[in-house]
């Protein structure tokens, strides 16, 4: 499994720590209390991580130390992700999509009890020629 750790930079604020990685530009987050602020430094660098993957970006190069000029005043952490796990939690994340039925349809759906989830998915799959493939390749 995959392991990147990165070097967050906690930037003490007002209310709490902004968060930057000086490795993965555009990544920032911010929490209350120091610990918050790892959690979510943590989190952002996954999703980052997970859509420069989804984009074909080339993923950057872990730095071992950063500059003091440039961290003055600040916490340094390292903030370890798995992009492989983040991979597959994204790609097997449930979402809700709308369909439209006919009203007599849908009313007798309902008084069966059908999952429409369950049903829609098992539809989609065998339509698709997807059945006993492993979800979310």
């Amino acid at each position: 499994m995959r392991k990147l750790t990165y070097l967050a930079v906690l930037e003490p604020a007002d209310e709490g720590y902004g968060v930057f990685f000086p490795d993965i530009p555009g990544c920032i987050s911010f929490g209350k209390t120091i610990e918050e602020a790892q959690q979510m430094a943590e989190e952002a660098a996954g999703l980052h991580i997970y859509a420069m993957e989804q984009e074909g970006e080339e993923i950057p190069k872990p730095s071992k130390t950063l500059d003091t000029e440039d961290v003055s005043g600040c916490i340094v952490t390292p903030i370890t992700v798995y992009p492989d796990m983040i991979k597959n939690e994204m790609d097997n994340k449930r979402v809700k999509t709308n369909i439209t039925l006919p009203n007599w349809l849908k009313q007798i759906a309902e008084e069966n009890k059908v999952n429409y989830s369950r049903i829609l998915e098992t539809a989609l799959m065998d339509y698709l020629g997807l059945q006993g493939k492993r979800q979310g390749k």
